[in-house]
This record gives C-alpha cells, sequence and structure tokens, in this order.
C-alpha cells in the first residue's frame, strides 16, 4: 500500500450541529462505510490501484450500477490509517448549502477537525465563498490528509457545487484526498487533471470480474466452476459484479448450478429485475423507448438507431448513455452495443410492452443495412423478420451465393435459411433454396429446383430487364457447373461456363471484385468436369487460374480443391513428386487460413495415398486411405469417387487380393457421361484380376475397354499384353502413345521396362540393360519402387549385375556391406517432399518418442491437454499415420527426430 498515517488523537473538536440547513437532522447512516457482506471477495488489484489515491489531487471511481464500485472503495477505506471522511450523496444534495453542510459533517465525524471559523452553511442554496476559503486553508494546513469518499456522486448535478469542489480541491493541497464513486462523469474538468498525471481512475472495463476472481467469487457462494465454464459467465455478464452476484444466488436455488449458469434466461431471472430498476426505468420515455428498439440489434449506429425509432435523435442519447455507464458500450467509428445482458432482457421486456413490433424492426433493420452495404447483417435480419424473399434477394444480388459454398459462412448461411419455407416465392428465393440443396449434395431436390429458378428468371428477363437478374442467372450458372460436375456431365459444365462468361458483363464489376469466391469456384467446377471427361490439359489450364485466384480466405477452399485437382492429375500424367507436393500445398492453403482439414473431397489424401502405393509405402497408403474413409459420405463427386476407387484397388492388388481390388475399382457413382480414365483404370484392375488369378485370356479381354489416348494406362495395358504372351500387341500399345512430353517417370518408366522384358525375351540383352538402366535413373529420383517390385522374375538377373546393382542399391535394393559388416535391413529413403511441421508440433513429437503420455506432454510445455491434443491431430495428418508408435516410426524414417 502507499504511503499511510498512524493514527493520532485529533485536536479540539467544535460543537457539532444536530441539523442540516434545511432544518433536518444529519442521518448517521450516511457517514458509516458500508458493510460488506460475507460473500465480498477482496481483489487486492483494484486496492493497490486505489493506493494512488494517496498521491493523486483526484480519483474517480466509475461504472454502472452493480459494478462494485462502492464496496470497493468501502473495502479500501477500511485499511487506511488515515481518517476517512466517508458521504453517501443523496438527490436533496444537489443544493450548495445541504453538499456543504453534509461535507463538513462527515469529516467531524471522522475525527477530522474542524475550527469554528469554518461555519455550518445556514442557506440550503448558497455557500458563502469565505467559509469554502477557510475550510481549504484549514485542509492544506494538515499534516495529515484526510480521504474524503463521496459515494453516489453522480446525483450531484449542480454546475455551482462542482466548481465549488474544485476550489476546495485546488486551495485544499495535500490536505486533502477525495474519491469519488459515481456511475456517470463528473462535470469536474477531468482533462486537466489527466494531462498533469493528478487523476487517479477506476472505470468500469477494470471493475470487471476476471474468469479466476469470478471462480473465487462463485466459491464464497458455494458454488465451484471450472475456469473455462467461469469464463463463459464472464464474457456473458462482461464480468458485471452484481451480475455475477445475483446469478450465484439464483444458482444455488437450482439442482444443478453449473448448468443454470450456463443457461439462464436473463429476462427471467432478479439480473432482470436490477437493470430494470436502476437503469431502465430511470431513464426519460424517449431513451427507454430507444433502448427497447435497440435491442434487436447486435451493434448499431446512431443511423441505425434513428431508422428504428423514425426519430432523429438517436446520436446524443447514446452518447449520453454511454457516458453515463447505463450498459451502452462505445465500440468506436459512431458505433455501440449493448451489455450482453441488458440487449436480453430489453428484447423480453420488447415483446411485453410493444407486442408485434419486433419483426417490423427487423424488417427495418434489414432495409437500412442493405443500403449501406452490410450484408451479414442485412440476412441476419431478414430472416428474423421472416421476409425471406428479401433475405434471399440481398444475397443473390451481392452476388454472394458461392458464400454457400466456401467453408468459412457455409454452415451460418445454410442454417440461416432454413426455416425459409414455401411463402418465398422469388426466383432469389429458389436460387438459393437450390444452392442450399447442392452444398449438400441433395441433388435430386437441388437440380428440380435449379430448373424453376432458371425458368422464373427466364420469364422474367422476358418482362423486366432489371439489373439484378444478370447477378441471379450468373448465380445460376455457377449451380449449373456445380451440377454438372456432382453428375459427370462435362458439356453441361461447358454450357455453363459460357453462360457464366456473357453474364459476368452484365454484372457491375465492384461485385466481381468483392466475390472472387464465384469465379474461383465456378473454374474449379469447371475443371472436375473437363478432367472427368479425360480433357487433361483443357482442366489444368482453368485449374490453375483457380488455384491462383485472389481473395484470402474467401477463396481458400476453391484453391484448396483446384491444387487436389492438379494433383491428381499429375499423377495420373505420372508426375509422382509434382503431385505429392501439390497435394501437400493444398493442406498448407487450409492450415494458413485455419480451416480443418481434411477437406470434404480428401482428393488430396487419395493422391498422397496413390502415391505410396507407387512407392511401395503400403502402410503410409492405408493410413492416408483410413483418414479419408471418415469424411462424409454420399458427396456424389465422380472425381474423388474415381481417385478412391483407384488407390484402394491399387494397394488391394500389391496385397494379392484381386478379387477384393476388383469390387473396389467400381466408382460406383452415377455419371450422365462415362470417364476414359476412371474406365481405364477400372478396366487394368480388372485385368490385372484375372492374369494373377491365371486366365491371361480374359485379362487380355477385359483390356478393350482401356482407353489409347491415356498414356499411364496405355502403358499399364502393355505390361499386361506382354505377361499374357502378347508382346507384339504390347509395343503397338507403347508406339501408340503420343509423343508431347506429357507423361511422366511413372509413366516412361514402367514403359521402358515393357521394352526392355520384350528385349530381354527377344535375346537383346544389351538394349535391355540399357533400358533398365534409363528406368533406374528416372524412378530413383521419385523413389518409385512399384514398376520394378511388380515386373518379374525376368528383371532380377540384371538387377544383380554391374552398373544396375549399383543404380539400384540404397533405394530399391540393399546396398552391399562393408568389410566385416553383416547385411542390414534396407533403410527407409527420405522424403521426396519434406514433411513441414511447426515448431510446437515437433516439441510434442519429440517428446512421444520419450514415452511421455498425453498429460505429461501438457505439463512439460506448459500447455492444456486438449492443445495438445490438437497438435497431435495435426502430426497424424501431416506423417499419414493414425497412432501414436507410427508417428515416432514415421518421423525417424523421415529424419525429423
Amino acid at each position: 500500500m502507499a504511503e499511510t498515517y498512524e493514527n493520532a488523537p485529533e485536536t479540539t473538536v467544535p460543537a457539532v450541529p444536530y441539523a442540516d440547513p434545511r432544518g433536518d437532522p444529519f442521518l448517521r447512516t450516511r457517514f458509516a462505510l458500508p458493510a460488506r457482506p460475507a460473500t465480498f471477495l477482496r481483489r487486492q488489484r483494484l486496492l493497490q490501484h486505489l493506493d494512488q489515491a494517496l498521491v493523486t489531487p483526484l480519483t474517480l471511481v466509475n461504472g454502472p450500477a452493480g459494478a462494485g464500485k462502492t464496496l470497493l472503495a468501502a473495502e479500501w477505506a477500511t485499511g487506511l490509517r488515515l481518517p476517512v471522511a466517508w458521504l453517501t450523496v443523496e438527490a436533496g444534495d444537489r443544493r450548495p448549502g445541504v453538499f456543504w453542510a453534509y461535507v463538513l459533517q462527515a469529516l467531524r465525524a471522522c475525527g477530522a477537525s474542524v475550527s469554528e471559523a469554518v461555519a455550518a452553511p445556514a442557506d440550503p442554496s448558497r455557500v458563502d465563498r469565505k467559509l469554502l476559503a477557510a475550510l481549504a486553508a484549514e485542509l492544506n494546513e494538515r499534516d495529515r490528509p484526510v480521504v474524503l469518499v463521496l459515494d453516489e456522486y453522480d446525483r450531484v448535478t449542480d454546475p455551482e457545487v462542482t466548481e465549488q469542489l474544485e476550489f476546495v480541491l485546488h486551495h485544499a493541497g495535500p490536505g486533502l484526498r477525495p474519491v469519488l464513486v459515481a456511475r456517470t462523469e463528473p462535470l469536474l474538468p477531468l482533462h486537466r487533471y489527466r494531462a498533469a498525471g493528478e487523476l487517479t481512475e477506476i472505470r468500469a472495463a477494470e471493475l470487471a470480474f476476471t474468469p479466476e476472481e469470478a471462480v473465487a467469487l462463485l466459491e464464497l457462494h458455494g458454488l465451484s466452476l471450472p475456469v473455462p465454464a467461469a469464463r463463459a459467465l464472464v464474457d456473458r455478464t462482461r464480468g458485471w459484479a452484481a451480475g455475477l452476484r445475483l446469478s450465484a444466488l439464483a444458482a444455488l436455488e437450482c439442482a444443478d448450478p453449473e448448468l443454470y449458469l450456463k443457461e439462464f434466461e436473463a429476462a427471467r431471472s432478479t439480473v432482470a429485475d436490477f437493470l430494470l430498476a436502476e437503469v431502465l426505468r430511470g431513464q426519460p420515455e424517449e431513451t427507454q423507448g430507444l433502448l427497447l428498439r435497440v435491442s434487436v440489434l447486435e451493434r448499431f449506429s446512431p443511423d441505425l438507431a434513428n431508422a428504428l425509432t423514425l426519430r432523429t435523435d438517436a446520436e446524443p442519447l447514446l452518447a449520453g448513455l454511454h457516458r453515463d455507464n447505463a450498459f451502452v458500450e462505445y465500440l468506436g467509428h459512431s458505433s455501440y452495443q449493448l451489455h450482453p445482458l441488458f440487449r436480453e432482457i430489453l428484447r423480453a421486456h420488447l415483446r411485453v410492452r410493444l407486442p408485434g413490433l419486433e419483426p417490423e424492426l427487423h424488417r427495418r433493420a434489414a432495409r437500412w443495412l442493405r443500403r449501406s452495404g452490410f450484408l451479414p447483417e442485412t440476412l441476419a435480419h431478414g430472416a428474423a423478420a421472416g421476409d425471406w424473399d428479401f433475405a434471399a434477394g440481398a444475397l443473390v444480388d451481392d452476388l454472394a451465393i458461392g458464400q454457400l459454398f466456401t467453408g468459412l459462412r457455409s454452415d451460418e448461411l445454410t442454417q440461416l435459411f432454413s426455416p425459409m419455407g414455401p411463402e418465398a416465392r422469388s426466383p432469389a428465393a429458389d436460387v438459393v433454396r437450390a444452392a442450399r440443396d447442392l452444398s449438400r449434395h441433395d441433388l435430386d431436390h437441388g437440380l428440380a429446383r435449379l430448373r424453376i429458378a432458371e425458368e422464373h428468371l427466364t420469364e422474367e428477363r422476358l418482362t423486366d430487364d432489371a439489373p439484378g437478374l444478370a447477378a441471379a442467372q450468373l448465380s445460376c450458372a455457377l449451380l449449373e457447373t456445380l451440377a454438372a460436375r456432382l453428375t459427370g456431365c462435362p458439356p453441361r459444365a461447358e454450357r455453363a461456363a459460357v453462360a457464366a462468361d456473357d453474364l459476368r458483363q452484365e454484372v457491375p464489376a465492384h461485385l466481381l471484385d468483392k466475390h472472387p469466391e464465384l469465379t474461383a469456384l465456378l473454374l474449379t467446377h469447371l475443371g472436375s468436369a473437363r478432367l472427368w471427361a479425360g480433357r487433361f490439359e483443357d482442366a489444368r489450364a482453368v485449374l490453375t487460374t483457380a488455384a491462383a485466384a485472389p481473395g484470402g480466405a474467401s477463396t481458400v477452399l476453391p484453391r484448396e480443391d483446384a491444387l487436389e485437382h492438379l494433383a491428381l492429375l499429375d499423377y495420373l500424367d505420372g508426375w509422382l513428386g509434382r503431385a505429392e507436393r501439390r497435394a501437400l500445398a493444398a493442406v498448407s492453403e487450409m492450415e494458413r487460413v485455419g480451416l480443418p482439414q481434411p477437406s470434404g473431397s480428401g482428393i488430396g489424401q487419395l493422391v498422397l495415398a496413390a502415391v505410396a502405393v507407387d512407392r511401395h509405402e503400403l502402410g503410409r497408403a492405408q493410413a492416408l486411405l483410413d483418414e479419408t474413409a471418415r469424411l462424409p459420405a454420399g458427396t456424389h463427386d465422380p472425381v474423388p469417387a474415381a481417385g478412391r476407387a483407384l488407390a484402394t484397388a491399387r494397394l488391394l492388388l500389391v496385397r494379392g487380393r484381386a478379387r477384393a481390388a476388383v469390387e473396389a475399382a467400381d466408382p460406383d457413382v452415377s455419371a450422365a457421361v462415362a470417364s476414359p480414365w476412371a474406365t481405364s483404370h477400372e478396366a487394368l484392375v480388372t485385368s490385372a484380376a484375372h492374369l494373377a488369378e491365371g486366365r491371361p485370356d480374359a485379362a487380355a479381354e477385359a483390356l478393350q475397354s482401356v482407353s489409347a489416348d491415356q498414356p499411364g494406362c496405355a502403358v499399364e495395358a502393355a505390361a499386361i499384353q506382354l505377361a499374357t504372351g502378347r508382346t507384339g500387341a504390347a509395343i503397338d500399345l507403347l508406339d501408340g502413345i503420343r509423343a508431347g512430353g506429357r507423361a511422366g517417370p511413372a509413366v516412361t518408366v514402367r514403359a521402358a521396362l515393357v521394352r526392355a522384358q520384350a528385349a530381354e525375351g527377344a535375346g537383346d540383352t544389351a538394349t535391355a540393360r540399357r533400358l533398365v538402366a534409363h528406368a533406374l535413373l528416372d524412378a530413383r529420383r521419385e523413389r518409385l519402387r512399384r514398376p520394378f517390385l511388380d515386373a518379374g522374375a525376368w528383371l532380377r538377373p540384371l538387377l544383380a549385375t554391374a552398373p544396375l546393382h549399383d543404380l539400384a542399391a540404397g533405394w530399391l535394393t540393399p546396398g552391399s556391406p562393408r568389410h566385416g559388416e553383416r547385411p542390414r535391413p534396407e533403410a527407409p529413403p527420405p522424403p521426396l517432399v519434406a514433411v513441414e511441421l511447426s515448431g510446437r508440433e515437433r516439441d510434442v513429437l519429440e517428446r512421444l518418442a520419450r514415452m511421455m503420455s498425453t498429460e505429461e506432454v501438457a505439463a512439460d510445455l506448459y500447455v492444456s491437454v486438449n492443445t495438445v491434443k490438437t497438435h497431435l491431430k495435426s502430426v497424424y495428418r501431416k506423417l499419414a499415420v493414425n497412432r501414436r508408435g507410427d508417428a515416432v516410426r514415421r518421423a525417424r524414417d523421415l529424419r525429423l527426430l
């Protein structure tokens, strides 16, 4: 505590008048420090701050009703070893004579000497200047200051009293230390005191309870609440002392106090009685009307408040309410909000006092917000008003329909429009219904509603060429491309894309710039449809544009989707390393903006699984497939379905489960147009299964549906043809592959091995060795093992000869041991693409390797158990594992440990 003084007896105490200037007896209770209840919580941080009052000329404790101002000041004053004059100001003290008579009596009551020269005022309405000068002079001569606490000082509204108090403060010097406890700003020139560093202030924000203090307060009431639950209660009450205490008292009457504190209805509690009595009913009628009407708003400006009240005086009223700590919070930039509990109570009171007005208030707010460009708030109030045609029109006219598919507001918008019923009949409502259904992959309803929307828009266009129609039709074009993608109908996607290009010319440029997600989504859906059609280069062009879309978080999902499709294209073209890099980049893109992984389609994980099969990392491949199996089913998207079928079937084939592989190879999706690459890969798996079961003719027959336009598929078909003894057919397939440099190592290596096997079978061992050497060089860069493991017995003698043995050693076959060394098992190869772990993820992983439990890791890192679990999930995902032991082994394989 700051400097204090020992108690000492005061000198002569003059005769104390019995009555105030009005002739009424002094009320002793007004000079007594308020008693603190047994549940009062002593908050040391506030008491230490109040200690500064002993060294500054003025102290202000300012906060709303029930903030704990009075009890805090009383607790602090009790601990002082100084004379403390306490005065609880009342409304009658507004007149100068009465006020100063009570101040003098408070000074005498605490033992602070006031000589006979300072005579009590005789006139209730005035004070002699000589009296004030004499009082200031005597106080200034004191060896020990006197602390004067003026509680409820907001009741002093006479400017004359304020001027007199300032005069006494100035001339009393260090002999007087006044503490003003008030709900409102006193009329004193506080700015001058602040500028001079002569003001100690404790305001509402500092008076608010912290979660830890709330826990301690509730314990005093006999309630035990964990800190997270206390934090939620503090958020709801803003740490307001009275709200916490009243809630605690009510909770004690309930069977489940913790549940009550979590879910209590503010409007049906003692908190409501307090706020209505202490705040609302003390306001003038026009202010009460303002507060009731703005209770339907989360936040508001004076102009918006005027729109709801149909008045023009909101600005001074709101400024005054904020200044008076009337539970109106100023957010800056002419924006306000009500205290959360006060808002709940006012809304309930609005329904009682003004029944039926609430929907109209929401309607007024929605229209004002739409004119002002606040779309999310416009939609919320339009929905609250039940004006679904207006809300849908606002969403569609703003060209924001893509937000239903971006992951940022998708759930919020879906939930907001879920109550929209058949009473909404506008074309915009039809568009929103179609988008809502398609976002949930409800194709039957989505397509039917899209047809209805397009018909209505066509009719409107013929009769009224309104500006909003182009935005609505462009929204439909986006939904058409999505529908085309989900139904596997590339021609439909192309038609929708052409229509979208035309419509973009009719839509204001600022809307397109405002919503880059629409274009990014449209291009991604078009790219996916083209990929399904086997038009790889055309697909790559639009997907590359989508992956580079601007917009930050608003386009992160279409960017991720485009990157994953590009990764699949790279894989199908045989570029394993490039495919892996793109798939990992998609994961990083999501993590950068904090969205959950994996995404809905899981194409990235499927590509990584397929790459792992080709590198013969079968455990990792299985872990990745298991991860995608936990994604929501029933998305009806043919591309990821085909990708899943491809990766799963390949892994099953490698593990010798031919029949299971044939079953898994069927994507099991209904598509309007067959995909050449998906059909080809399904045929290749079927053919390979026939071959594995000793039916070469059936294997060759199954190859009839393999597309020669797909180099990767053609090469695998050639390998099967060669295995069935049809060398000529195999070479013809290889010779028929189009040149152009598109094929990557996974294709060229397999092609080289097929030609090498054919040459070896023809007795041309030199050519076979040369081709195998080229294949080893290309495969080593990508750690591509599977083609060599699948090649068969003919390859082993060649790999045993120099220099082929040296080219394969260390990554495909074990290296030669040193002299005297025993042969060691093959060490796992380093990753082609480094796995990037954050610093905290590495910390967690290192402790896993030391066999520490989750709780021990949390304690060692000074974080919560939930935080450790979050890091573990991220580590598992990045390492493509499901268990701790696997994570540690994989990390060691990748040289992360």
